[in-house]
C-alpha cells in the first residue's frame, strides 16, 4: 500500500511527492523501494502489487523498473485502507485464476531492522493461512506506552490451535470450542479485540497487562478467506468489485475502478473487517519494526548527538540545545540555539518549526496552509 500523502511528514512530504517515494535516511533508497527490496528474496517480482494514488503511478515505476505498468493499481479517490485491499483482492483474483492463493499486505512506508528475521516470521505465516481459514496478522511486543499505535489483545490459552471455520473472540467461549493444539503454530493466538490509538493512561494499563502488542498494520491471509470476510463484512464494498469482476485484468480494468471506486466508503481494513470478523489470529513477532509515521518515530530512530539532537540531509550547529530533530534542503546549514525537543524542517519554500510532542497538530497546519495560501505548499 503506497498510497497515502503522509501529511504528518509535511513539509518533506508533499502531495506532489509523499514520504513513501523520498529517501529518508540518506541511503539511496526510497521506503518504497526499501520495502519491496525487502521482500525480493522471498516473493518474485512479478508476484507483487503497489496501490497508489492515480498520481504517484510514473513516480513508482520509475523507482521500481523491473515492474510492470499492470502491477501498479492506481485509485481514483482516496478511501482508506479497506476498498484499496478490496481493489488489490479483486485484481489478484482475477489474474491468478484461483483462490488458492496466499497474500501479505504491508505498508510502504514500515521500517524493519532485521529483515531476514522479518522473511521467516512472513513464510511461516503463509504455511498458517494456507492450512486454515483464518485472518492473520503480526503484532510487536510493546517496548513504551506509545499512543500513536494500535493494539491487538490476544488469547494467551490454549497457545495454539488447529482449526477450520472456528470463531474465538474471547475466553468464555474456548471450553465450546473442539481445539487441537498444534506445535507447528504454538506462536500464534486467537485475538480478543483491537484497540485504536489510546491516551497515555490507557497505554500504560494496556503495556503492564503484558496481554497487548502494537498493531503493525502488517496481514496475512488467503485469497479465499479474505473474499469471504469482505462479502460478510463489508458486503457494499465487495458487491461493487463483484458487480465488474468480469472486466478485472483487462484492458477495461481502469475504467471500471475509476467508476465504482469513489462509491466505497471511505473506511479503513482494521474498522470494516479486523475488529468484526471471528477467526482473527496473531503472531507476535521481533524484527525491528517502526511504522515511520511521523517526525517522532523518525526521531526514536535516527543516530543522535551527545545532547539528543538529530540532523538529517543537512548540516547543524548546537547551541544549549537537546532533543532536537533538523532537516533542511541539502546543502543548507541550521544554527540551533536554546531549543529543546523542537521539529526543525524546511523543504521546497516552507519552513516547519514545532513542538515535536505536538507533531499531531501538524495535520492541521498543513490544512490551514492549503487555506490561506490557495494550496500553494501542498
Amino acid at each position: 500500500m503506497a498510497g497515502g500523502i503522509g501529511s504528518r511528514f509535511w513539509p518533506f512530504s508533499r502531495a506532489d511527492k509523499p514520504k513513501q517515494l523520498l529517501d529518508f535516511f540518506g541511503t539511496g533508497r526510497s521506503l518504497l523501494q526499501m520495502t519491496i527490496d525487502r521482500f525480493r528474496p522471498l516473493v518474485p517480482i512479478e508476484n507483487m502489487i503497489v496501490a497508489t494514488n492515480v498520481a504517484y503511478k510514473e513516480q513508482i515505476l520509475a523507482q521500481v523498473p523491473d515492474m510492470k505498468e499492470d502491477q501498479v493499481l492506481c485509485e481514483p479517490a482516496r478511501r482508506n485502507t479497506a476498498p484499496c485491499i478490496a481493489y488489490a483482492v479483486s485484481h489478484i483474483r482475477a489474474i491468478a485464476k484461483s483462490e488458492n492463493v496466499n497474500i501479505v499486505v504491508a505498508a510502504s512506508d514500515h521500517l524493519i531492522l532485521e529483515e531476514e528475521t522479518f522473511r521467516q516470521t512472513i513464510a511461516h505465516a503463509f504455511d498458517f493461512v494456507a492450512e486454515h481459514n483464518a485472518i492473520l496478522t503480526l503484532g510487536m511486543k510493546p517496548t513504551r506506552p506509545e499512543t500513536g499505535y494500535g493494539y491487538i489483545q490476544y488469547i494467551q490459552e490454549p497457545s495454539a490451535l488447529c482449526l477450520d471455520n472456528v470463531s474465538i473472540k474471547s475466553r468464555d467461549c474456548l471450553d465450546s470450542v473442539s481445539t487441537t493444539p498444534c506445535e507447528k503454530y504454538a506462536d500464534i493466538y486467537p485475538v480478543k479485540t483491537f484497540t485504536e490509538k489510546p491516551n497515555l493512561e490507557m497505554a500504560k494499563v494496556f503495556v503492564q497487562s503484558g496481554e497487548f502488542l502494537w498493531n503493525s498494520g502488517i496481514f496475512i491471509w488467503n485469497l479465499r478467506t479474505i473474499s469471504e470476510a469482505f462479502e460478510q463484512h463489508l458486503p457494499e464494498v465487495a458487491n461493487l468489485f463483484r458487480s465488474g469482476e468480469q472486466l478485472m485484468g483487462t484492458d477495461k480494468e481502469e475504467a471500471f475502478i475509476e467508476d465504482i471506486f469513489p462509491k466505497c466508503p471511505n473506511i479503513s481494513i482494521d474498522y470494516g473487517v479486523m475488529e468484526k470478523a471471528q477467526n482473527v489470529f496473531v503472531l507476535p513477532s521481533d524484527f525491528g519494526w517502526s511504522d515511520l509515521g511521523t517526525w517522532g518515530s523518525l526521531y526514536e530512530l535516527s543516530q543522535k548527538d551527545d545532547t539528543g539532537n538529530v540532523s538529517l540531509h543537512s548540516e547543524a550547529l548546537f547551541y544549549d540545545s537537546k532533543d532536537n530533530i533538523v532537516t533542511l534542503e541539502s546543502g543548507k546549514l541550521a544554527v540551533v540555539q536554546g531549543l529543546e525537543d523542537m521539529i526543525i524542517a524546511e523543504e521546497n519554500g516552507v519552513l516547519l518549526i514545532c513542538k515535536k510532542g505536538e507533531e499531531q497538530r501538524i495535520k492541521q497546519f498543513v490544512a490551514d496552509a492549503q487555506e490561506k495560501f490557495e494550496g500553494k505548499y501542498n
